[in-house]
């Protein structure tokens, strides 16, 4: 089969490069949550509940889209779309911390 410029070889390579960013931002976030986490009081519990709340209605959401198809066959669109289901949340909390 010939190689379409979407199977050049160079795919994988740069999906690679997008989840270490995504990793990078990730650790950010986190390093950013505890310190919101470590100033106690009211904001800290909300941000705890938030977190947990969010990781867990992301994992569902993923499991439903991968169980019903919606990423779809191959393998490398699977990647593509799983990356950017995470990377759309830990862009808008490092965000959101940010403020």
């Amino acid at each position: 089969m010939p190689r379409t410029q979407a199977t050049s070889g160079m795919e994988w390579p740069m999906l690679a490069a997008q989840a270490w960013w995504l990793g990078a931002e990730a650790s950010w976030v986190i390093w950013l949550r505890c310190m919101r986490l470590a100033q106690g009081g009211a904001n800290a519990d909300s941000e705890a509940l938030r977190m947990w709340t969010e990781k867990w209605q992301a994992q569902v959401d993923l499991a439903a889209a991968l169980s019903t198809g919606r990423f779809g066959k191959d393998p490398e669109q699977i990647a593509r779309r799983t990356l950017s289901h995470y990377s759309k949340r830990v862009r808008a909390n490092r965000s959101r911390l940010m403020r």
